[in-house]
C-alpha cells in the first residue's frame, strides 16, 4: 500500500499530540496516511504495554489512517544504529510516503530527539540503491520520501512552518483521549506525571489557538523542516 504520508512515534500517542489534527486534515483531503510507533511507551509510568496497544489502535480509528503498526524498538533504550535504521527503512520502503512526520528535534523526552534523528537518517539511508532489505521474502525497492517534517512536542520550538487546522481539533483531541490510561483522569490512582495534569491537556487546545492567532485561523499545528519551504507561488500562502 502507497502512502501519502507516514507519521512515525518514538511511542504510541506521540503522533496524535503533536500532528492529529494535521492527519485528521490531510484525511479529509483524500490523502492515505499511515502510522509506524517505534516503542510500545512500556516504561510509562501508567497503563502497560498492552493497553496501550489498544488505545494506539482506537486512536488511530478515531484519526482515520489507514494503516498503523509498531517496530517494537526498546522504551527509553532504542538507539540509531544500522540494525534499527534498517527497520525504519523497511516502512518507509513498504509504504513509499510522499512525506514523513516525526517526533521534535528537542524534546524534554530522550526518546523523541533519538527517534526524530532515526527516523530522518533512514529517510535518507532509505534513498540508496546499494542498501537492500527485504520484506515478507521480496527484495524492496528504493524510496527517499520528499519531505520530513517534525512536528513539535512538549518544548515550545519555533515552527517553520504552520498549517491550518481549523474544524479538526475535536478529532485530535477525541484521539489523544483515546489514551485514557496517560492523561487527565481525576479518578485514576496511579502516580501523576507532567502529563497527567489538566493544564496538559488543556495545553493541547490553547497551544493551537495560540498557533492560529498568529496566522489568523482558529488553530493551527507547527512543525519543522529539515529543508527551506519552498512555495509555487505567492497566492498560496495564508
Amino acid at each position: 500500500m502507497k502512502l501519502d504520508i507516514l507519521a512515525f512515534g518514538a511511542h504510541p500517542d506521540d503522533v496524535e499530540l503533536g500532528a492529529g489534527a494535521t492527519i485528521a486534515k490531510e484525511i479529509s483531503l483524500g490523502k492515505k496516511v499511515g502510522i509506524v510507533d517505534l516503542t510500545r511507551g512500556e516504561l510509562g509510568t501508567r497503563g502497560s504495554a498492552d493497553l496501550r496497544d489498544v488505545e494506539a489502535a482506537n486512536a488511530a480509528r478515531i484519526l482515520g489512517v489507514s494503516v498503523r503498526e509498531n517496530v517494537g524498538f526498546a522504551d527509553g533504550f532504542f538507539i540509531n544504529d544500522k540494525a534499527n535504521q534498517l527497520e525504519i527503512i523497511k516502512m518507509i520502503r513498504k509504504y513509499q510516503p510522499e512525506i514523513v512526520l516525526c517526533n521534535a528535534i528537542d524534546d524534554r523526552h530522550i526518546d523523541h530527539s533519538k527517534g526524530s534523528k532515526l527516523v530522518s537518517d533512514a529517510c535518507f539511508l532509505s534513498g540508496l540503491l546499494k542498501i537492500e532489505t527485504e520484506l515478507g521474502g521480496k527484495q524492496q525497492e528504493k524510496w527517499r520520501p520528499k519531505q520530513v517534517y517534525h512536528y513539535i512536542q512538549w518544548k515550545n520550538i519555533e515552527p517553520d512552518f504552520v498549517v491550518d487546522v481549523t474544524g479538526f481539533m475535536d478529532v485530535k483531541i477525541a484521539s489523544v483521549k483515546a489514551y485514557s490510561s496517560q492523561f487527565f483522569d481525576p479518578a485514576s490512582k496511579e502516580p501523576d506525571t507532567p502529563i497527567t495534569s489538566k493544564n496538559f491537556i488543556d495545553s493541547i487546545g490553547y497551544r493551537a489557538n495560540d498557533l492560529g492567532r498568529l496566522i489568523n485561523v482558529d488553530a493551527a499545528e507547527g512543525f519543522t523542516s529539515e529543508r527551506y519551504v519552498a512555495v509555487e507561488n505567492l497566492s498560496k500562502l495564508i
